[in-house]
């Protein structure tokens, strides 16, 4: 059985475009659209084998962009402490200037 690791998709987010186009269409139909095997096998005309060799070769891909630069995980540790840093804000009455700041760190690392 052939599993959806779900990481792939926040991977792809990060390092989609040096991905080949083939590669990059096929990984998002397969974790963003939810299409199967078989509909992306006809959607782009290869054997079902075909996608998932394509697949597994794009995440290999992916893992590999990861481990050498890690900016999927900077992004995670940098999110996580700015949402930190605004609840910590929430409870005190601390400069407004300070909470803009945690604010607008907050929304660069959202979108």
């Amino acid at each position: 059985m052939f599993e959806k690791d779900m990481k792939i998709g926040f991977l792809l987010d990060f390092y989609g475009e040096v991905l080949s186009e083939r590669k990059r269409t096929v990984l998002d139909y397969y974790y963003n659209d939810d299409l199967s095997l078989a509909e992306i096998a006809e959607e782009i005309g290869i054997s079902r084998q075909g996608v998932r060799d394509l697949i597994k070769k794009a995440e290999e891909e992916l893992h590999f962009y990861e481990e050498k630069l890690g900016l999927a995980e900077r992004f995670r540790n940098t999110q996580q402490c700015a949402e930190r840093l605004l609840k910590l804000l929430g409870t005190e009455h601390e400069s407004r200037e300070l909470q803009r700041a945690a604010e607008e760190l907050a929304e660069t690392v959202r979108s």
